[in-house]
């Protein structure tokens, strides 16, 4: 991938994050290539990064082997139409981050021989640790589908999807999934402070604590249920808090609080498809 030429159509976070992962993995800045309409944000990846910035997606997309589509979903299919032509000349891999917008959709509006990636990234790949999933089309080629992990894979962990309404399952648990726990985290910051600690005590205790979970959870070849249980005392406080977790429905809230995520991503699926 590293002699390939890449443009990313959008330059927000997202972008951001993967541009500083690429180049941070030792991709060429000059292989780069970044469009926006707003001019600060080309400022500012220009000067960070020593990337290419364009307000000309068209001219972009004409000289990079990999487009990254990292536009809202509202405006995608008007951004999509506008380079179709130069998608299908240069035969561009297309690599989509927006959420919600199907690759038949994709498909349909840059060319039915475009070669597309779909990939649902999360929030923490602004600090290098995400969780990407990605689907390809049929016309996606071995080398093409190994070009995109290598660019999800610049800010963290990538897999691979082989039904693509699997994604709106991703969009419930991974894409969404880091709120779900700031507000867990916000609920224990809330409670350790109403039990006496001061605020700087209390949010310092949750971050380490879930920081130091999620790295045991990672590194152990045990599961979530079995590190439970193995610090969870008889007769102990963590018995007792977990078994008010349970008492109040902790896990069918769960379930139905992704369950309702799948659906609203389903919805805009269909909304943004429409287009």
């Amino acid at each position: 991938m590293k002699q390939q030429t890449i443009g990313f159509i959008g330059g927000g976070n997202m972008a951001h994050a993967l541009i500083g992962g690429l180049v941070a993995d030792g991709f060429s800045a000059q292989k780069i290539w970044v469009t926006d309409l707003d001019q600060n944000k080309l400022a500012e990846l220009k000067e960070q990064f020593h990337v290419n910035t364009s307000a000309d997606n068209q001219s972009t997309v004409a000289q990079c082997d990999i487009v990254v589509l990292a536009v809202k979903p509202q405006v995608l299919a008007g951004v999509a139409k506008d380079i179709a032509a130069a998608v299908q000349a240069r035969k561009s891999l297309v690599v989509s981050i927006a959420a919600g917008v199907r690759a038949a959709d994709l498909q349909r509006w840059l060319g039915e021989e475009t070669a597309i990636v779909r990939c649902m990234p999360n929030t923490p790949a602004l600090v290098k640790t995400g969780a990407t999933a990605l689907y390809a089309n049929a016309r996606a080629g071995k080398s093409q589908r190994e070009s995109a992990e290598s660019v999800m894979r610049a800010v963290g962990l990538t897999v691979w999807v082989d039904d693509e309404n699997l994604l709106d399952a991703v969009t419930a648990l991974s894409g969404s999934g880091p709120a779900y726990f700031f507000l867990f985290m916000e609920a224990m910051e809330s409670a350790g402070r109403e039990l006496g600690l001061d605020d700087r005590t209390a949010r310092l205790l949750t971050q380490q604590t879930a920081l130091g979970a999620a790295k045991i959870a990672m590194e152990s070849a045990e599961t979530p249920a079995e590190l439970r249980r193995r610090v969870t005392s008889p007769g102990g406080t963590t018995e007792q808090a977990i078994r008010t977790f349970e008492e109040g429905g902790l896990r069918e809230l769960a379930r139905n609080a992704m369950l309702a995520a799948e659906r609203r991503s389903v919805e805009m699926s269909n909304q943004f498809g429409a287009q």
